[in-house]
């Protein structure tokens, strides 16, 4: 999840208007449309903030990163969207055989 689509979720699980965040942000409404669009990211400690006002949390902590599917991944990616498609469609069919 981007943090526009954090700071968009937050705001409407609070049940608030744009406007309504700005008021209680101090932040300007015409911002946070920004962020929320993502032709603006916001600093990590306005992030932090909104997320805050909006009555939620977002702990930050580092986690050492897991990179044993980057490989099969990065092959994937190169194929044709067509090819994907088929091969997940293989492996369907191949489940959905042994299930019946």
């Amino acid at each position: 999840m981007r943090g526009a689509e954090v700071v968009r979720e937050a705001r409407t699980r609070a049940g608030l208007t744009q406007d309504e965040l700005s008021k209680l942000s101090g932040v300007a409404r015409s911002l946070i449309a920004r962020w929320e669009q993502g032709s603006v990211s916001p600093s990590i400690d306005n992030f932090l903030e909104i997320i805050e006002v909006c009555g939620f949390e977002l702990p930050l902590v580092l986690a050492e990163r897991d990179s044993a599917t980057d490989g099969r991944l990065d092959m994937n990616r190169r194929l044709s969207p067509e090819r994907r498609a088929r091969r997940l469609l293989g492996k369907l069919g191949k489940n959905g055989a042994s299930d019946a």
